[in-house]
């Protein structure tokens, strides 16, 4: 558990634990040679990535980003990707539970960010956090929706549609302050309609940029994933998002790091992009 204070804000990160993806999907047309510099593959080229969420205590409200896997995917998932399930014995761990949930956020609708957005119970599917109310990109609904042949398998409707069918989720469209002091930004490139969330107290900002930058090995412009759809509007979002996070010292969250939920992404003496960890 890591655990800092932003202002007058406290942001804690929580996992839902540590699953695996094929390490050249992960990196994109990075090589092998230059990408396991940085993160080593086991002998089937998987590589370890994490299921960092973040809650944010704002004093008012407490608000989660993001959540994980979950405990319900198809077995023919949990083959390839595993299914830890620790977000909510995580979340107890920092003293939170379920009910102390004012607010979640979901940066985009892959299983693997909003799998504990429901839970089954007694048959049916229940908000996981049934105090909250939700927030997706109304974008990322309809695409997935479509059922498109390059992404279908990443978009798995129980885990959104009962929260869209009662009200609990709202679907947002562009960028748009949450509450005073959050809000979401859209970075397109790894879907069409991912959104960043911006946390702003006291002159400090973080920022939660999920798939844009997904751990601290992918900080460098050109070090995408296969799974981005538009690989070319990543670039030119991490140009965006730079821009502004380098001069004014935003701390960047890091959505599938495993050891890095979060770290200060500057500039060296030769102009390459580093990782700065905090503490």
């Amino acid at each position: 558990m890591h655990r800092l204070t932003l202002g007058d804000f406290e942001l804690t990160a929580v996992s839902d634990g540590i699953y695996r993806l094929d390490g050249g999907a992960f990196f994109g047309v990075v090589p092998k040679i230059m990408w396991e510099k940085k993160v080593k593959a086991d002998t089937q080229n998987y590589v370890p990535a994490g299921l960092n969420s973040v809650v944010v205590r704002t004093g008012r409200e407490t608000i989660l980003i993001e959540t994980g896997i979950g405990n319900k995917m198809a077995e023919r998932l949990v083959r390839i990707f595993g299914q830890p399930a620790k977000l909510l014995d995580n979340l107890g761990a920092a003293g939170i539970s379920p009910d102390d949930i004012d607010i979640v956020i979901n940066t985009h609708l892959h299983f693997d960010h909003c799998g504990w957005n429901t839970v089954v119970q007694d048959g049916q599917l229940v908000p996981t956090f049934p105090k909250a109310k939700y927030y997706a990109p109304e974008g990322e609904w309809q695409h997935g929706r479509l059922q498109l042949e390059r992404d279908a398998i990443s978009y798995i409707s129980e885990n959104y549609d009962p929260l869209i069918k009662t009200g609990q989720m709202e679907l947002l469209h562009g960028d748009r302050e949450i509450v005073p002091g959050v809000s979401v930004k859209v970075f397109p490139g790894h879907t069409q309609h991912m959104q960043a969330v911006i946390i702003s107290s006291s002159g400090r900002t973080a920022c939660y940029i999920s798939d844009l930058i997904p751990t601290s090995a992918h900080i460098d412009l050109t070090w995408g994933m296969a799974f981005d759809v538009l690989p070319l509007q990543t670039i030119e979002s991490r140009k965006r998002y730079y821009a502004q996070s380098i001069p004014e010292k935003w701390l960047t969250m890091f959505t599938h790091d495993p050891n890095m939920p979060w770290a200060y992404v500057e500039k060296d003496e030769k102009r390459k992009m580093v990782a700065r960890e905090v503490g």
